[in-house]
């Protein structure tokens, strides 16, 4: 039973950690830093991060809710 716990707070924080890295890939890819004023990096660089958290979180939420729908669909029909 404890086990469970574990594997499922191991499957969350991967989640997590995965998705706050591709949309972190992802805003490096839209060169934010051409829209700002130069001599600004270290200010977008944690805009950036904060933003990578952010969705990163939510999508990982998503993914995870919906992960948790589809493997409680069978009980359903019981």
């Amino acid at each position: 039973m404890t086990q469970s716990f574990g594997v499922s707070a191991l499957i969350t924080i991967m989640s997590h950690l995965i998705f706050i890295l591709m949309v972190w890939r992802t805003l490096i890819a839209l060169r934010l830093e051409k829209i700002f004023k130069a001599g600004h990096e270290r200010e977008i660089q944690i805009l950036m991060l904060f933003i990578a958290i952010g969705l990163g979180y939510l999508v990982s939420s998503c993914f995870l809710s919906l992960l948790g729908a589809f493997k409680n669909l069978p009980y359903l029909y019981k």
